[in-house]
């Protein structure tokens, strides 16, 4: 008799006893027992290349024994106490966060989730400026709460049936397919352009805070060329309006730098993070130069936020990245990864576009006359999984292959990884 219940047992608990709006992978979908590096295994032993990464977590491997071993240390002496009292490892870990972090970023607050840190930096954002109003980006994700699902900009993500006011989206920087209609080189950057439009004509101009992804995740792997972030931190300090870098997704080496805002070269005044940063353990965090964060005085706690347990993991997994030079080995793999996927796009029609950085890459799949093709991106995932590799879909009309691996992937495992996807896209793309 299996020690694991199953699948359908799974299934079946979580039909009875959670809310339906937790959803998953796969018609046919495994039970996921345990994981190493790389790797995950099901019930039954069958191995999977994890090419996902629980969305861009896992970026030092699942179970990575140098993290495991520092997290079993702390657990067996203090596990938690709250930020109302001293403890050493949340200190430690927000000065090495000041010392990886561009530009002048140096104060954080720890909480437990990318959605925290998101509606973190909101409220630090109106206290800074005294202002209320908030822009966002068309396709960008940035939380669950009431506000952070309100700052979303994918509409099967707000399912809030009366989001909060006050807040204004922009066009994104989709190029392959541009919300104004235009062509990259010769829009030259009218996307970025808009957002000063939507500051004049949308709002009281009374903006808090701009929030954008680097690189937008769950809205399709959108990458913006070249000069756009520049563009807008122009505009933004034209008008008084902070930047907020949202890497919950792209931060911790994900896209061959620390921070994918780097590649760009502007420097945000808040940036939020999670994910990648516990390598597992739930932790997030918003930081913020120390003029916009000393405008935050007031009395203020997290129960579970910078935990020692948590701080401690975050602690490793700094460490690791930087041991195993994590980030510089995501840009060199995923410029493999993503020279495979173009020669794939060369002998597949139904590949309409890679984009991404590094280790976060995307494959837009199409039909052929253009349109989302997210029936055959199920399929495909489907098929991938039965072969042993995992991978994401995202987009809006969920028609984006999503490659986010663990960063101590192999070049080999790759290799393998798109001989299969050439396979699935023979036999189901036609």
């Amino acid at each position: 008799m299996s020690q694991f219940i199953g699948p359908e047992e799974i299934l079946r608990k979580k039909k009875e006893y959670m809310i339906p709006c937790v959803y998953h992978f796969f018609q046919e979908p495994m039970q996921l027992v345990r994981g190493s590096m790389q790797h995950l295994y099901d019930q039954n032993g069958k191995e999977y290349l994890d090419c996902f990464a629980g969305v861009s977590v896992v970026n030092c491997g699942h179970c990575n024994p140098d993290i495991t071993k520092e997290i079993c240390k702390q657990v067996e002496t203090l596990q938690h106490t709250c930020t109302i009292y001293l403890t050493e490892p949340i200190v430690n870990l927000a000065e090495s966060l000041a010392q990886v972090t561009p530009g002048e970023l140096q104060k954080t607050f720890f909480c437990s989730s990318g959605t925290e840190a998101n509606e973190g930096a909101a409220l630090l954002a109106t206290l800074h400026t005294n202002h209320h109003e908030f822009i966002a980006l068309r396709q960008g994700l940035h939380g669950r709460t009431k506000l952070t699902m309100s700052l979303t900009g994918i509409g099967m993500w707000r399912t809030d049936p009366s989001p909060v006011g006050g807040i204004h989206f922009a066009p994104n920087a989709y190029c392959y397919r541009c919300p104004l209609g235009k062509r990259h080189p010769e829009c030259n950057l009218a996307c970025a352009d808009e957002i000063e439009n939507v500051i004049k004509f949308s709002t009281s101009g009374q903006v808090a805070a701009f929030f954008a992804e680097p690189i937008q995740g769950n809205g399709g792997i959108i990458t913006p060329p070249a000069g756009y972030f520049q563009r807008v931190k122009e505009i933004l300090d034209h008008y008084g309006i902070l930047l907020v870098m949202d890497e919950v997704q792209t931060g911790f080496g994900r896209t061959g730098k620390w921070f994918a805002c780097e590649h760009y070269g502007i420097n945000p005044d808040i940036m939020t993070m999670a994910k990648a940063l516990g390598n597992g353990t739930p932790v997030g965090a918003f930081t913020a130069t120390a003029a916009v964060a000393d405008s935050y005085t007031r009395p203020g706690a997290s129960t579970l936020g910078g935990n020692p347990v948590t701080a401690t993991a975050s602690l490793a997994t700094l460490r690791y990245l930087k041991e195993h030079n994590l980030p510089e080995r995501a840009a060199k793999l995923g410029t493999y990864l993503k020279k495979g996927l173009q020669e794939l796009q060369q002998r597949h029609p139904a590949i309409g576009d890679v984009r991404g950085l590094g280790l976060m890459l995307g494959a837009e799949i199409i039909l052929p006359d253009g349109s989302a093709a997210g029936d055959w991106v199920d399929a495909i995932l489907e098929d991938l999984k039965n072969k042993g590799f995992l991978i994401g879909k995202n987009g809006p009309g969920r028609n984006v292959l999503a490659f986010q691996p663990p960063l101590v992937i192999e070049e080999s495992d790759l290799a393998r990884l798109l001989d299969a996807l050439d396979d699935s896209l023979g036999k189901i793309c036609r």
